[in-house]
């Protein structure tokens, strides 16, 4: 499964630090994240969802209307 979050995070001009910060997570488990080394678990996706204002769908590759 191809995520979006390192494209949705680049196209707001966000660091990988403020996105983690919104997560309560580290930057190196985030970097992670977008890299697909570990599993982005759902409760942490329907957070990157809601903060980015599109659909776990669209987040997660599923569609392409966000």
């Amino acid at each position: 499964m191809k995520l979006r979050i390192r494209d949705l995070r680049e196209d707001r001009d966000l660091t990988q630090k403020e996105v983690a910060a919104y997560l309560h997570c580290d930057q190196s488990l985030y970097s992670k994240y977008e890299r697909g080394e570990r599993l982005l678990p759902l409760d942490r996706a329907v957070q990157l969802a809601d903060y980015y204002g599109v659909t776990l769908d669209y987040l997660t590759g599923r569609t392409d209307t966000p």
